[in-house]
């Protein structure tokens, strides 16, 4: 059986099991979901596509205005893989309201009519095919080539904006679209956990967060720089935020529970001193066609599965710890390491798990 073919099995036992004869797909997650790797965005700030998908019993229905068939037609292919075009003019209302009428529908999204069935969704985007853990390794390698390329660009004396630029060109270079960069230097790595780029320069300590998007799938990770010596308070606080994280890597096992792995993290982090720090941040957690598509908490009760992503991102005020891991049967793989990246070996359990340090330079 084919990836499409998968999902759509997948889709057909998610509607008998909420007696619903349709589905709508709007968000551009699901979108690329569903089509194996399309993308429907525009607008990077908008989670909604410009082409929604209907699935229902007697068709697969790619719903978009006349701006928009050309490209999903032509360079998409979708019309190939079996959606049939539905397109209203770009100044009329599109075809969702004729489609749906009178139907038991569901949607990813709190939508007018439609049992709301996102969180079903979550789940079955971060429930990867082979294909999707094989694009997941292809991308992943490029946000680290574009993560290294950029830390390698830093210098003081830059702003954060120019150092967000140079990690932007950097994704978008290799064909992965940045959705989320993160930039702060200095004081402000100690003052927010999510630092949006200002005009403030670098001095010696500068952080790069990067979220990139490619054929519908997200990495994240996270590196650090800086210049001349490491003040022992920070590399303190790093091999701390390391081990956690190795905690979180080792125990994302086959059937465990994301409240078990959380509660492995909770626990490294009182025996490196630093009991509270995880309550001022989300952990991270189960990855996909979003950054997160569930997000860990002490009470969760998800299971992890082989073939599943995970992003962590522990972090200890001032430092942090990230990268985006595959649910393998026999281990896990990091797929945004960094050859040559300075590494931290951590033990966790007899196993040694190796953690990006902070780049002394």
């Amino acid at each position: 059986m084919n990836e499409l073919e998968t999902k759509l099995d997948r889709v057909t036992a998610l509607l008998q099991k909420y007696d619903l004869d349709s589905l709508l797909l709007r968000r551009v997650s699901s979108f690329a979901w569903a089509t194996c790797g399309a993308d429907s965005h525009i607008n990077t700030a908008d989670r909604y596509g410009v082409a929604y998908l209907l699935l229902t019993p007697e068709a697969r229905y790619l719903i978009t205005n006349n701006i928009e068939k050309p490209r999903l037609e032509q360079e998409e292919q979708l019309g190939e893989q079996g959606w049939q075009f539905r397109v209203t003019a770009w100044h009329k209302e599109d075809a969702v309201a004729e489609l749906t009428r009178g139907r038991r529908l569901g949607a990813d999204d709190p939508y007018p009519g439609a049992a709301d069935l996102s969180a079903e969704l979550s789940r079955l985007r971060a429930a990867l095919t082979p294909q999707e853990g094989d694009r997941f390794r292809t991308l992943g390698r490029l946000c680290a080539e574009a993560m290294e390329a950029a830390a390698h660009a830093v210098h003081p004396g830059q702003s954060e904006y120019q150092i967000a630029g140079l990690l932007a060109q950097a994704a978008e270079s290799r064909g992965v679209q940045a959705t989320v960069i993160l930039i702060a230097t200095d004081e402000r790595i100690f003052n927010f956990r999510h630092p949006l780029p200002t005009s403030k320069k670098l001095d010696r300590y500068a952080m790069l967060i990067l979220c990139g998007r490619r054929q519908g799938l997200v990495c994240s990770l996270t590196r650090f720089v800086h210049f001349g010596p490491l003040p022992q308070a920070i590399r303190h606080k790093a091999e701390a935020v390391a081990q956690v994280d190795a905690a979180f890597i080792a125990a994302t096992r086959p059937g465990r529970s994301l409240g078990q792995v959380f509660g492995e993290a909770a626990a490294v982090y009182a025996q490196t001193g630093f009991p509270d720090e995880w309550r001022l941040h989300h952990q991270g957690g189960l990855a996909g066609y979003e950054p997160r598509e569930i997000i860990a908490a002490p009470d969760s009760f998800e299971t992890v599965a082989a073939g599943q992503v995970y992003a962590w991102n522990p972090s200890i005020t001032g430092t942090k710890s990230e990268d985006t891991i595959l649910v393998g049967e026999p281990s896990n793989e990091i797929l945004t390491a960094i050859p040559g990246w300075p590494l931290l070996s951590r033990n966790v359990g007899g196993l040694t798990i190796e953690r990006p340090a902070i780049w002394e330079r």
